[in-house]
């Protein structure tokens, strides 16, 4: 396998992978800025004649890609659960195995999602611009909140992520669990969580969690309709992908009060432009999709990445295999 050759699109790659890679294969890491485009001119160039790639950036892989790569490409990994920034279906008609990192980073999303879910509700945005700007309230002019304890949560998308999160706010007192998906998740019945339809959930919830992978099926599946259904007093926390809500609606809901607050961690597009509506809200609490953003998990993601394409390239099944 010495001679294989391994293109690494990334910002900061590990150095444990690194030295993982360096035992088995010639590799190259391109640091990528998000959205430069002289960066995919950079990654046009060395992606030629390849035989595998650990793709750790938004740009799109493309059949184009796969074309300038050409045929001695045997193997993708993305640094990610998500592979919607891949052309799945050149992939496969390519004949090329890809891989993801699914299943390690689910610990450390489900902390940011309470985080968040805390954060929108017991308004710190609003909070922290108030003893910034010296006019911290207290007494009966206190910033209020919403409450935790009692409340129903619901789901959207109870895969491991969001079992997580419904494990660690057991100890919230929460009244009620709800997810919905397209089958029942065998886990539910441990955890206490009952499956009920889109519709139900966002009309019962105090809590709307976004877990759900993004497809076209879930594209803007929360928009003015959804926001029409949910509760006034309702927060919604988006730890999933950003064009799983339409934000325009967003925007008008959260500006009009038709629900509580929302909690972000993905936006569209990321980064989000400073001057961008939503960040002007006080009831609006968004942070820079730090969901697997430890130092732990990253070197998980990176050395799973790394194993996925060297199995790859001695012939056997990826550690994390997307089918």
């Amino acid at each position: 396998m010495g001679f294989n050759r391994v293109l690494i699109a990334s910002n900061t790659y590990p150095a444990d992978a690194l030295e993982l890679l360096k035992k088995e294969v010639y590799f190259h890491v391109i640091p990528h800025l998000e959205h430069e485009p002289e960066s995919l001119i950079e990654i046009k160039k060395r992606i030629k004649d390849v035989d595998a790639v650990i793709w750790n950036v938004k740009h799109k892989f493309t059949k184009e890609l796969l074309d300038i790569a050409g045929p001695n490409l045997k193997a993708i990994s993305t640094t990610s659960t998500g592979i919607d920034h891949i052309d799945e279906a050149a992939v496969k008609a390519h004949g090329v195995k890809l891989g993801n990192t699914a299943n390690v980073q689910y610990n450390s999303v489900a902390d940011v999602a309470i985080g968040l879910m805390i954060a929108a509700a017991k308004r710190f945005k609003e909070g922290v611009a108030d003893i910034e700007s010296g006019e911290w309230k207290i007494g009966t002019n206190q910033t209020l909140g919403q409450d935790i304890v009692g409340s129903t949560v619901g789901i959207v998308g109870l895969g491991s992520i969001g079992q997580a999160i419904v494990r660690r706010l057991k100890g919230f007192d929460v009244a009620r669990f709800l997810y919905t998906g397209r089958s029942d998740k065998p886990e539910a019945i441990s955890l206490g969580a009952e499956r009920v339809s889109l519709d139900e959930l966002l009309k019962e919830s105090d809590y709307v969690m976004l877990g759900c992978p993004f497809t076209p099926e879930t594209k803007h599946l929360i928009n003015k309709e959804a926001f029409n259904k949910m509760k006034r007093s309702a927060v919604l926390v988006n730890y999933a992908r950003g064009d799983i809500v339409d934000q325009e609606a967003l925007y008008e809901a959260l500006k009009e009060k038709r629900i509580f607050a929302a909690g972000l961690d993905v936006v569209t597009p990321e980064p989000l432009p400073k001057d961008h509506p939503l960040i002007s809200l006080p009831n609006c609490f968004i942070v820079p999709h730090l969901g697997s953003s430890t130092l732990t998990t990253r070197n998980k993601m990176a050395i799973i990445a790394a194993n996925n394409v060297l199995l790859a390239l001695d012939g056997k099944p990826m550690q994390c295999p997307i089918n």
